[in-house]
């Protein structure tokens, strides 16, 4: 059988197209808002392990409209942080990443990775796993050779969403290990809150937009009590 492609994170839509709210029964789709108003649907997907559920963007899948969107939201969150260098965090965060330290003004980024170069050492590695795919961690790298254009700098970390904590916790500590403390975390998608408590400094944090965890109900999908 052949899945036909959906139309989610293609286009922006304008205020109000979409209801929302504490009481609003969504059915497949979760319209999360940007600063302007303007709305963007998202696909809304059970988690494995039947905790309810999340609206999913997954940004190397979206129109290049909607990711502009997202990274001028980003940049423009920091655009007065005098931030010195942007580092984007595998895989999804890295085209956020581009993009925010382009309109920031900056001639490059700095990339983490999960492939390990022959010159990559294991005191600047972290196992790291995430909501999407918890049961498979991977390992990630900072390359040494990176460590000179990072240090001392105003670093701003970038990276698709934030959901548990778990990844963006594990990329903190990473950093820490080449005395690396971040000025602030730019994410595209702020899932529900739970992060909060996974991190040393949640304020650091300034999402593009906002989605909650969800739970499933008859009727479709409504706003989770908990977080």
């Amino acid at each position: 059988m052949t899945l036909r492609p959906h139309e989610f994170w293609q286009v922006l839509e304008a205020l109000g197209t979409h209801p929302v709210g504490p009481e609003t029964v969504y059915r497949d789709a979760y319209p999360a808002t940007l600063p302007d108003g303007r709305q963007l649907r998202l696909p809304i997907r059970d988690l494995p392990s039947g905790a309810g559920a999340v609206a999913s963007l997954i940004v190397n899948q979206a129109s290049f409209a909607v990711e502009d969107a997202l990274s001028d939201v980003m940049a423009a969150h920091w655009r007065d942080g005098d931030i010195d260098v942007v580092v984007g965090v595998p895989t999804l965060g890295l085209p956020l990443a581009n993009a925010v330290a382009r309109l920031l003004g900056h001639a490059r980024m700095v990339a983490l990775g999960y492939s390990r170069k022959f010159w990559y050492t294991d005191d600047l590695s972290e196992p790291i796993s995430s909501i999407t795919s918890p049961a498979k961690g991977k390992t990630l790298y900072l390359d040494p050779r990176m460590v000179p254009v990072l240090t001392g700098r105003r670093v701003l970390l970038v990276d698709d969403v934030v959901s548990t904590g778990t990844s963006l916790a594990a990329v903190l500590r990473l950093l820490r290990k080449a005395d690396i403390a971040p000025v602030g975390i730019a994410v595209a998608m702020e899932q529900g809150t739970r992060w909060r408590d996974a991190l040393p400094d949640p304020a650091l944090v300034r999402g593009a937009i906002r989605s909650p965890i969800l739970e499933k109900r008859d009727a479709g999908y409504v706003v989770a009590r908990t977080r």
